[in-house]
């Protein structure tokens, strides 16, 4: 009977220890991050998706969720780009950084930035045109909108040029 409690407690503590994985690391040096997340983009030729949120926002968690969940959606992230999630929180609001990618906050959380592997921002999508009703995203729409920013689609050979 012993051995049942222990094992009960010891799930108890690995499954409280999973949940503390926070998905914004609110200490995270954006900056330092960013300049890193480009550096593998060029190296890997893709782009950087920047998730922008914060862990106390519960459509930035979903999104998290659903795009682990589904496998397309899941495949084209991992082949196109390279995920940053840049956290937004009262410990650390990084404005300097939100600054520099030209204040997406407007549009509310989460939002994404894309930029291509020189570091430019060339897309800001906000995440209301991706979701589906109240409960979470809508798998087409998702899949339409990682496809059609990845780094495949935006060669001129792709378009006669």
């Amino acid at each position: 009977m012993k051995k049942i409690y222990i094992l009960l407690l010891l799930g108890i503590c690995l499954d409280t220890n999973a949940q503390e994985k926070k998905l914004y690391d609110v200490a995270a040096n954006a900056e330092k991050d960013i300049a890193l997340a480009i550096k593998k983009a060029k190296a890997q030729n893709k782009f950087v998706l920047i998730q922008a949120g914060g862990n106390w926002c519960s459509w930035c968690i979903e999104f998290a969720r659903f795009a682990k969940a589904d496998v397309k959606i899941d495949s084209v992230i991992n082949s196109a780009f390279i995920l940053y999630h840049l956290n937004y929180s009262k410990e650390n609001e990084n404005k300097a950084m939100f600054a520099k990618l030209g204040y997406p906050q407007r549009f509310g959380y989460p939002v994404f930035i894309i930029l291509n592997n020189k570091g430019e921002r060339i897309h800001t999508q906000a995440s209301e045109y991706l979701e589906d009703g109240k409960k979470s995203y809508d798998q087409q729409k998702v899949q339409f909108f990682l496809e059609m920013w990845s780094p495949r689609v935006l060669q001129p050979k792709i378009w006669g040029n």
